[in-house]
């Protein structure tokens, strides 16, 4: 299940790849699809928008806490955009209350009746690092916080956290599911930077994923059980509303910037 490699300048099939602050963005240059082929579904990945931990430097994994001013701001900025774009069938979200505001918006905008919530969308389980600040979490739990950025993927987190081949393979498996609903048809599912990390990583099989960004649109297609990267973090839709540029980045330890 090996996805195309999008580490290029321009792509096969006129794909533009840039990089705003680190982060990968690919951009399609035929635009939105007006049709989706036969045989294809395109899942539309949404990050949640920003939260008021996600300002303050805190890590939530699987804790609550609610989008702040901005956050509100990015939820319609994305709504409204994807609003313009191919209507898609159904909207699917995260069970936590991030995610699901942010689907909520999206939904309505959409004029999709409901959003369909799917725990195993949630963020990682990232054990007693969760509610700690970044730049105290080394201090005061270094075993978990090790495991967080370590290499080894079957690692789990100290507390209770989940390893990060874990997270790939029960939130990529509640993605197969979705994919296999909706045959010729486009969904959004709305989740969390570290589901989108390991999602992406798991499709195309690279070490790293680069930055994702608070209400950033990802889109993957999945064909005959093969999933290819159409877009990544185009956040084109905020230019008026502003997004934290450190974004989230489980590949890098230097986070409290």
């Amino acid at each position: 299940m090996k996805g195309r490699c999008v580490h290029n300048e321009m792509c096969e099939g006129g794909q533009a790849l840039n990089k705003i602050n680190g982060a990968i963005s690919l951009t399609c240059n035929e635009g939105v699809l007006s049709q989706i082929p036969y045989g294809t579904t395109e899942i539309v990945l949404v990050r949640h928008g920003e939260t008021n931990w996600n300002a303050a430097g805190r890590i939530q994994g699987q804790l609550e806490s609610e989008l702040n001013e901005v956050g509100q701001k990015q939820a319609v900025a994305i709504a409204e955009r994807l609003a313009k774009e191919l209507k898609p069938t159904i909207v699917y979200s995260s069970d936590l209350k991030r995610a699901r505001d942010t689907a909520d918006l999206i939904a309505k905008k959409c004029f999709c009746p409901e959003v369909i919530v799917v725990p195993e969308l949630k963020e990682r389980h990232v054990g007693s690092i969760q509610g700690l600040f970044w730049n105290e979490g080394k201090e005061k739990e270094p075993e978990a916080y090790d495991a967080f950025f370590s290499p080894q993927n079957d690692l789990e987190i100290a507390g209770g956290g989940e390893s990060f081949n874990q997270l790939c393979d029960r939130s990529f498996a509640a993605l197969e599911k979705i994919a296999s609903k909706h045959n010729g048809e486009r969904v959004i599912v709305v989740t969390h930077g570290g589901v989108l990390r390991a999602i992406y990583m798991r499709i195309t099989e690279e070490s790293s994923c680069g930055k994702l960004l608070n209400a950033s649109v990802n889109v993957v297609h999945v064909s005959d059980k093969k999933w290819e990267v159409k877009s990544w973090s185009d956040v084109a839709h905020l230019s008026d509303v502003g997004f934290l540029e450190r974004g989230f980045n489980g590949d890098s330890i230097h986070l409290s910037k």
